[in-house]
């Protein structure tokens, strides 16, 4: 049976863990484990026959595939921290959402011990798809890797034998799908101050009737502000490198990346979880925060 190591259990790491345990043996490190908090996550990964390792070296103890799935900001660390780990034949799988030269600069610090190392660009939010939603994966092993994890019920493609290209397709995805949230919310934030929602939810309907203006569009398009915010701002960040590694100024994703920090915030000062909000309604939502 495949043995496979997941790093970091948040909302992606808990399907992808409690998903591949009905095919594979899984482990799982997240430095939660060593918090208040820990004793939780670490009964919710037995319920679903994972294990929760006491340590990153323990975690990563005969595991042949290595899923790093953390945050953008921890992504780099954490492959620094595993390489010295890492022994032949393991292979690191970097989930996370960032810059081409931050993936690069993690690959190098692979490549400086005896494990391999894959750019995996996710392209999709996980749930509700779960292990069906599209991976892109590149690097030398990117066919392999893609092959086994297809067996195991994923859907991966090899789209690049150089790390960065993935990413970099996921990025520049990433300013306009965050940025159309983020246009959304200002949008309907200010249409609802004067009274004119509907008027303007008609109008973007008549000019873009495909898209659903008009029923769940924008609910969900808020909703993934009001749920992700922080975390998808701090992808906006690595956005931002990599367009200005690309000498563009960035200017309408650094506005995205506000934004979408904003909303989260005003919640939180406001003591307004997102799952009080549920089921979500875009209007309810923008009332409750007033």
């Amino acid at each position: 049976m495949t043995n496979i190591a997941i790093i970091g259990f948040g909302e992606a790491g808990q399907i992808y863990a409690n998903d591949l345990s009905q095919v594979a043996r899984v482990s799982v490190w997240d430095k939660k484990f060593l918090t208040p908090a820990g004793e939780t996550l670490k009964a919710a990964a037995e319920q679903g026959s994972v294990h929760p390792a006491s340590s990153l070296a323990e975690a990563l103890e005969g595991a042949e595939w290595v899923l790093s799935l953390v945050t953008a900001a921890n992504a780099l660390e954490v492959a620094q921290q595993a390489a010295p780990l890492l022994r032949s034949g393991q292979y690191l799988l970097d989930f996370n959402s960032v810059a081409p030269e931050t993936k690069r600069a993690a690959a190098r610090a692979v490549a400086s011990g005896t494990g391999a190392y894959l750019d995996v660009a996710v392209m999709a939010p996980v749930p509700p798809k779960r292990l069906q939603t599209p991976l892109l994966m590149g690097g030398n092993h990117a066919e392999y890797a893609a092959s086994i994890f297809n067996a195991l019920g994923c859907q991966a493609r090899a789209a690049s034998f150089h790390v960065g290209e993935v990413s970099a397709i996921k990025m520049c995805r990433s300013v306009m799908i965050k940025g159309l949230e983020a246009l959304t919310t200002e949008c309907l934030s200010a249409a609802k101050q004067y009274g004119v929602e509907d008027a303007v939810l008609s109008s973007l309907h008549a000019s873009f009737p495909s898209l659903g203006w008009n029923d769940q569009l924008p609910h969900y398009l808020i909703s993934r502000v009001a749920e992700h915010g922080v975390r998808r701002a701090e992808e906006m960040g690595e956005v931002i490198k990599t367009l200005q590694d690309a000498g563009l100024n960035a200017p309408m994703s650094q506005a995205t990346q506000q934004v979408q920090a904003a909303l989260p915030a005003k919640m939180q000062a406001q003591g307004v979880n997102y799952h009080d909000l549920m089921p979500f309604n875009w209007q309810d939502a923008f009332c409750r925060l007033e």
